[in-house]
């Protein structure tokens, strides 16, 4: 019975998908993953005065001059460093407790987990991912959202 129920929800599932092929052409992964846990502080331009930036002692960056303060070229790796933690931004918070939460943590929530495991334990699904996987994909999905909106 629970394997059928999974079979009918991956046929729904994949029908539903490619029924709606035109929407997933729009959807900007990048520009979802910016809104989702950068634009409270950095503004929805990336200009540094989103609506929570009036409450910060220190004021956000600018994400749309980083080429521009690097000669011109984008820093991907200095980028990539400050939202998996290896570089520490002080107002970022600690990486027990970012202030983006565990969105950017390969630990992910338990309930991914949870979802993960059921994945596994079904005989007729297996995942070919994991956790880490997801995290660095919604990373480069920011980074190549901040490098498109750089300033000429």
């Amino acid at each position: 019975m629970a394997n059928l129920a999974m079979t009918s929800a991956m046929i729904a599932a994949v029908t539903v998908g490619l029924s709606s092929q035109g929407l997933a052409q729009e959807f900007d992964a990048g520009k979802f993953e910016y809104q989702a846990g950068c634009a409270s502080c950095h503004g929805d331009d990336g200009k540094g005065h989103g609506p929570v930036s009036v409450l910060l002692k220190v004021p956000p960056a600018d994400l749309t001059v980083l080429a521009k303060k690097n000669n011109g070229v984008f820093p991907f790796d200095t980028v990539y460093n400050v939202i998996d933690g290896r570089e520490v931004i002080i107002a970022h918070g600690t990486r027990e407790m970012p202030i983006w939460g565990e969105r950017y943590k390969p630990d992910l929530n338990s309930a991914a987990r949870a979802w993960a495991h059921m994945i596994a334990s079904n005989s007729f699904i297996r995942p070919f991912f994991d956790l880490e996987t997801i995290v660095r994909m919604r990373i480069l999905a920011v980074i190549d959202y901040l490098s498109r909106i750089q300033e000429k």
